[in-house]
């Protein structure tokens, strides 16, 4: 492994009405490299004064940048995006060195935060209305779309690049203002992104970036009157949590909540296409991803050289540091994932699962964990019904279509789904039967920043990306006028 180099990391600020803010008198946690456990720098914790700042702040800026030609902020957008192109290095380094993916896998996260800033520069143009013909020949009714006002966000670590920049960007775009608070994990990444949209033209106070206890942030941003609109990227838990603060005010809200995505592999798929597919996919960002492919039902026939083909490929994932490039997986994000990851395979063993591959921790240094594989894993096992979020594949069998659909359907969550066949009749069943926000059939590529990112049931509700991003973030107005 590779050890990154003390002078790599400079240690986070705020960013707070276009002052970056360093830690001073603040109390301040430390952000760990995962990849060794050593801290590599402090986040400093914003204050109750530093957040009523922040909030002025977003509400003096929205009052003119509600009002700048969506063209205009079209071009800021487009420009902070070549920003992140020619800083590209920089930032996937410090994603990278804060939560442990490979540089590659945070290059192309990187690459596709630019790919979303863009289209959000071009969307917000099409923020259209319409005109309606009034009963009288004197009235017409006009409806038109509004920024809805200035926002809180909240995200996760797993992807701090792309997650800063889908939750600005968004706002932005519509002609939103946003106080931002991402994962404390991966801060200095944010604050890059945050950066190149300041250094685009973003205005003082349009956007503050803050860290601290999650409560403690969450609870103050949204007792303010000036926060009508919450985003959030993360648990199920935490997300009812804020869906109840926001309640108090009526705020609108965007929910993109966990899940535990099903795979159904039937007996007429390419196996080994599904095998190499699903193995890439489910061990990508050491599988701490809400759409992270886990429950894999394979039909019977095929079910026993399903099991060993998955089990020989992630055997063969090399695991390190993410700054050596041969490495393919990196740690998980610290400790308490590793050890919750390690309980999860511990429970489903001794409830009669059969590990095939992996299952142990590695070395002493870091936050390392096997790629893991379980077959034949019993209901009642945690795991089940419990979103790893970790490196762990889970395999089991099923007989035919409406057993896997049962299977699929099973839990409360339905954020995304997989299944691979190549009967025209099992497609069409399967995408109206599978309960989940994003269906992929023969494919695990379900997002582009022309398509709604979102779940249903406890996945959350609303979506991000698309048209539907921008639209989050805007509310209707019916004019009738009378000449």
């Amino acid at each position: 492994m590779t050890p990154a180099a003390p002078g790599d990391y400079v240690s986070p600020t705020l960013l707070i009405d276009g002052d970056w803010i360093e830690a001073s008198e603040r109390e301040t946690q430390p952000v760990v490299n995962p990849a060794t456990g050593r801290a590599i720098g402090v986040v400093p914790h914003a204050t109750t004064a530093d957040l009523d700042r922040a909030l002025a702040a977003a509400e003096r800026a929205f009052a003119s940048w509600r009002h700048v030609n969506p063209r205009e902020r079209g071009k800021i957008l487009k420009k902070a995006a070549e920003l992140m192109r020619e800083r590209q290095e920089d930032i996937a380094r410090l994603a990278t060195l804060e939560m442990g993916k490979p540089l590659a896998e945070a290059r192309l996260e990187t690459h596709f935060a630019c790919e979303e800033m863009e289209w959000f520069a071009e969307e917000g143009r099409r923020s259209y209305g319409r005109v309606i013909p009034g009963r009288l020949h004197d009235t017409r009714f006009t409806v038109v779309r509004e920024p809805v006002g200035p926002a809180a966000g909240f995200s996760a670590w797993n992807f701090p690049i792309g997650n800063a920049a889908r939750k600005m960007g968004s706002a932005l775009a519509a002609g939103c203002t946003m106080v931002y608070k991402p994962g404390e994990e991966a801060p200095a990444s944010a604050l890059a992104v945050a950066r190149c949209l300041v250094d685009a033209g973003v205005p003082a106070g349009a956007i503050a970036v803050v860290f601290g206890v999650p409560d403690t942030i969450s609870r103050h941003l949204l007792a303010s009157p000036i926060i009508r609109k919450v985003s959030f990227t993360g648990s199920v838990a935490v997300g009812k949590h804020l869906i109840k603060l926001a309640a108090d005010g009526l705020r609108r809200t965007t929910m993109e909540l966990g899940g535990h995505a099903p795979v159904l592999v039937f007996d007429d798929a390419d196996i080994a296409n599904a095998l190499d597919m699903g193995v890439l996919r489910k061990f990508r960002n050491s599988g701490q991803v809400c759409v992270s492919p886990t429950r894999f039902y394979v039909q019977e026939a095929s079910y026993k050289h399903f099991c060993e083909g998955f089990a020989e490929r992630a055997g063969k994932i090399q695991v390190g540091d993410g700054l050596d490039a041969s490495t393919q997986m990196g740690p998980l994000v610290h400790n308490r994932r590793r050890d919750a990851v390690e309980a999860l395979v511990q429970d489903a063993v001794a409830k009669g699962a059969k590990l095939l591959s992996g299952g142990r921790r590695i070395g002493n240094d870091g936050s390392f964990f096997e790629p893991t594989v379980l077959a034949d894993v019993p209901g009642d096992a945690r795991i089940m019904s419990e979103e790893p979020f970790g490196p762990v594949a889970v395999l089991n069998p099923f007989t035919d279509l409406d057993d896997a659909v049962r299977k699929a359907n099973s839990l409360p969550y339905g954020l995304a789904a997989y299944a691979f066949t190549s009967s025209a009749a099992n497609i069409v069943r399967l995408g109206d039967a599978i309960e989940a926000g994003m269906v992929g059939i023969n494919s695990f590529n379900i997002s582009m920043p022309e398509t709604p990112f979102g779940g249903v049931k406890e996945s959350g509700h609303g979506s991000e990306v698309g048209m539907e991003g921008i639209d989050a973030f805007l509310v209707t107005k019916t004019l009738s006028v009378t000449v």
